[in-house]
């Protein structure tokens, strides 16, 4: 596996983890519905990174368009996800229109994950 997909998986664990933490939060410390929707984007965006970067592994080393989805997917739902939760648990913005630009980089990195779909070529490895 590359290092850019390394690093997507790393950063999928962490996301991954950071959701079980925000769950946990608003079950225990704040009741704040953007916690939950926080700590769902962050678990479920985690395991889609994932399953991107299988399918762009899939494809072989070389760099495949599924590895700009994953990419896109785990930083729209890395900024999306900790927006929702700073301002939940601190009521602080990380920097204006975060949650805005990190759900349209979460749309964005699902349409490049379809259109990987149509990527031709053997896979090479």
């Amino acid at each position: 596996m590359n290092l850019f997909r390394r690093l997507i998986v790393l950063l999928a664990g962490l996301m991954g983890a950071a959701g079980v933490a925000a769950a946990a939060a608003g079950a225990h410390m704040n009741p704040d519905p953007n916690l939950a929707t926080a700590a769902n984007f962050l678990m479920l965006g985690a395991a889609g990174a994932v399953g991107v970067v299988a399918l762009a592994a899939a494809r072989g080393p070389r760099f495949a368009i599924a590895d700009a989805g994953a990419g896109l997917v785990a930083l729209g739902t890395l900024l999306f996800g900790s927006a929702l939760a700073v301002r939940a648990l601190w009521n602080i913005a990380i920097f204006p229109m975060a949650a805005p630009t990190g759900g349209t980089m979460l749309i964005a990195g699902w349409v490049v994950v379809a259109l990987a779909a149509f990527q031709r070529g053997d896979r090479a490895g």
